[in-house]
């Protein structure tokens, strides 16, 4: 088994595709972000629109690529499309929050030079995992 293929599919694949179709994401949305500021669609508009693309892809990519859902019937897509999209949202509420209490008490400490920067890796970081568990066992359930 060659290193590339056990890494992704050894006994720690699940977790290590999902952060590398997670990485893969970020990119994409910030490019999506990019792409429409450069055209002249306001911050808050490209932000929200990359948001959108970057649930889509995350669905379409952790379905395939992390959690292998074979499932194609309409009625059981439709549910995990719903129940991703709704994770993603509290998750993303979880973030904003978040971001805010860790700053207000005290973990606003700059990195890079930017303010907040620390709390915004901690918040992430909670986010990641949250996703994860929202995904392997609330939206692509083996129903083995």
């Amino acid at each position: 088994m060659s290193f590339i293929n056990s890494l992704f599919y050894g006994k720690h694949g699940e977790g290590i595709r999902y952060l590398f179709i997670g990485g893969l994401n970020v990119i994409i949305t910030w490019i999506i972000y990019a792409a429409f500021v450069l055209v002249g669609i306001g911050p808050s508009i490209s932000n929200a629109f990359s948001w959108i693309v970057g649930v889509a892809v995350a669905f379409i990519l952790n379905k395939v690529f992390v959690f292998n859902s074979k499932t194609h019937e309409k009625k059981e897509v439709s549910r995990e499309v719903a129940s991703f999209t709704l994770g993603r949202v509290f998750t993303g509420i979880v973030n904003i929050l978040g971001f805010a209490l860790l700053y207000d008490v005290g973990i606003n400490q700059e990195l890079f030079g930017i303010d907040g920067f620390f709390a915004k890796i901690i918040i992430s970081a909670i986010e990641i995992i949250l996703n994860y568990v929202i995904s392997k066992y609330l939206v692509f359930i083996d129903k083995k």
